[in-house]
């Protein structure tokens, strides 16, 4: 998907500080920054089901992230994810899960259910749900978030970051709120809401997903 909407993703480090300097955004591709995953990706998809490696890469990110949203498959790894964290040094994590009906789930925070979370903070973890309901935002069916294709899903991103209403742009809001959270920038989900509503609203998130094309387009390492 970033790919379609024109981000480079075979960077180097130095692309990447020049991404946070001066689009506050950057893209860790894994095969750059451990070069074993290039090996270890084809045969993922072979399998073709769910391996460690699912919930590996979080947890190994290059820039060393003391401050983390992590999304997992299974609600039982959500306190599993958060004490990993925890002994890796994190200052602050949310590992959630999203609930869909029919006993699915998301990796992300869900506007289709509630969310488990486990949140370290403070050197401690605690467990709670989100209820979206209580942030105001609508619950709604799983099919209304779902795409067909990368084209599709970069369809929807633009849609979202140039001010399209609805289940989109809920629960990228949501998880927005959420980052800014553990980043210290909103002291809770609601400050974090108003916060990515304004994102949004004022065009600074797509200004930023312009310079992050513009940035790594920009980067002469060779796409493979």
């Amino acid at each position: 998907m970033l790919e379609a909407l024109g981000v480079k993703l075979n960077v180097t480090g130095e692309t990447h500080t020049q991404c946070l300097a001066e689009a506050g955004i950057c893209f860790c591709f894994a095969p750059m920054h451990h070069p074993a995953m290039k090996y270890a990706m084809p045969v993922r998809l072979d399998l073709g089901f769910r391996t460690l490696f699912n919930v590996l890469g979080p947890l190994t990110n290059p820039a060393g992230a003391k401050r983390q949203l992590l999304g997992v498959f299974d609600a039982a790894m959500t306190q599993k994810l958060a004490e990993v964290l925890k002994n890796l040094g994190s200052e602050h994590a949310m590992v959630v899960h999203g609930r869909i009906e029919g006993g699915g789930g998301l990796d992300e925070l869900s506007i289709c259910g509630p969310s488990e979370v486990a949140h370290l903070h403070d050197g401690s973890v605690r467990r709670y749900e989100i209820d979206p309901t209580t942030l105001h935002l609508a619950v709604v069916d799983s099919s209304r978030l779902q795409v067909d294709s990368t084209e599709a899903s970069a369809l929807v991103i633009r849609g979202v970051l140039g001010g399209e209403q609805g289940p989109p742009r809920d629960i990228v809001r949501l998880n927005a709120a959420a980052a800014l959270h553990v980043a210290g920038v909103a002291q809770d989900l609601s400050v974090g809401l108003e916060l990515a509503t304004h994102a949004i609203d004022s065009g600074e998130a797509a200004q930023a997903l312009q310079q992050l094309v513009t940035i790594t387009q920009a980067d002469a390492t060779p796409t493979e």
